[in-house]
This record gives C-alpha cells, structure tokens and sequence, in this order.
C-alpha cells in the first residue's frame, strides 16, 4: 500500500525536525561542549558525541532488521521486508560514520588512524556484513526468497551487536568503555563523561534517531512504489 498524502506529510515533518535539531546538535557539541583534556584529544574529542551516536543507531538498525526479519518469517507480509532493508541500508550509513569518525580520533590519540583491536575489527565486520546483505539481496530475483534470506542473515547479523557492546568490557581493548564496568578502566585511569557531556551526547542520539526515522520511512516509501511498479509491469506482460 502506498503511503497517503498524511503519511507523507509526516515523513517530510519528520525530516525538517531532523534538521534543525541537526543544527542545534552541531551548535551544542562545538560551542557549548566542554573541551577534553589534551592527552584525550582536545578539540577533536568533539567527534565522540556523533561517533557515538551514530554507533548506537548502527546497532539499533540491526536490531530492526532482524525484528522485522522474525516477522516476515511469522506473517510472509512484504511489508516487514521492507523495512528490514530500509533498516539495513540506513544502518550502513552509519556504521560507516562510525568507522570514518573513529579514525578521525584515533590519529592524534593513538598515533594511527587503524589498529587491528578485537572491538575495531568487529566494528570493521559489521559494516561489511551490512554490505554483504545489501549485495546478497540484490541477487536474488523472487521477492519471497529474497525475503527469506534476508530475514535469516538479518537475524544472524544482529548477534554481533550485544557481542560489540561486550568486547571492551571483558577483554582487553584500546577502546574505551564510556559506560559501565570494564576491564580496561584500572589500567586506562577509568572513563566517566560528566552530566552536562552526557546531556548534550542524549540530544545528538536522539537527533540521529529522528533522522534515522525519516530516512527509513523515506526509503520504505520509495520501495513500496518500486514494488507497486513491478507488480503494474508483470500484469501488463501477463495480458
């Protein structure tokens, strides 16, 4: 079903709330922000506030796909499909800042802008199993099949999130847990982001969660024409 004239208003609302609070978020992280402590990396430390969440919304893109997955396996409704994959394609967007952000502060903290820590390394394969599904998918022709395995892969690549989210707190990694315990902290001298750090990091999440949401709802919208399409081009060709 096509999205009516409502809907469509509300993703375009949707994607001017995700704007100015996008504005807003650049003005608090790079005027407002405290600066970090120089052996943190100064200015640049500003990155961690969209490395961050940009992160979390990667993860939570998996995890939608892989909810919309069990669904298409429950239901067979192409709807759930649909979302599946405007998660996923979203979802490599921003794993992708994740990664480019990251070395963006590693180079003056670490001195290089990679290292093969375990954490990294498991970042650097989520994004290309993002990639991997996207790629898949595109070879496969029947649209139940490709459902099918989308659904599966889906699921099975959602696992690595609450394994990326342990990484750093068990074994030891060059990568900080901001939040919560972790083996790291004693040698490292222990992580905390103060309250009004921690305020200005919440409005950047929920920024990147609007435009995360605007996205989806845009890319849903744009596959449900394209199905529309194909289903129009195949009664044709049936007459």
């Amino acid at each position: 079903m096509l999205a009516t004239p409502a809907a469509q208003q509300r993703t375009r609302a949707l994607g001017i709330v995700g704007v100015v609070m996008l504005a807003v978020s650049l003005v608090l992280v790079f005027a407002v922000a405290p600066r970090a402590q120089a052996q943190a990396g100064g200015d640049v430390q500003r990155i961690f506030y969209f490395h961050l969440a940009s992160a979390l919304i990667g993860f939570g893109a998996w995890i939608v796909t892989a909810v919309a997955g069990v669904r298409y396996l429950r239901t067979r409704e192409l709807k759930h499909d649909r979302l599946a994959l405007a998660s996923a394609e979203i979802g490599v967007v921003f794993i992708a800042m994740v990664l480019l952000s990251g070395m963006l502060w590693a180079r003056p903290v670490w001195n290089t802008f990679w290292t093969w820590d375990f954490k990294l390394t498991l970042s650097a394969l989520q994004f290309l199993m993002y990639v991997a599904y996207l790629m898949l998918r595109s070879g496969i022709e029947e649209p139940n099949r490709r459902a099918r395995f989308g659904a599966v892969y889906g699921i099975v690549g959602a696992l690595t999130v609450p394994l990326n989210f342990l990484v750093s707190r068990v074994l030891q990694s060059v990568h900080p847990a901001v939040y919560g315990p972790s083996v790291n902290a004693a040698q490292q001298g222990g992580f905390g982001v103060p309250a009004e750090m921690t305020l200005i990091l919440l409005f950047c999440l929920a920024t990147f969660s609007v435009l995360y949401l605007y996205l989806v709802r845009t890319r849903i919208a744009l596959q449900e024409r394209a199905d529309a399409l194909n289903a129009r081009r195949a009664e044709l060709m049936a007459q």
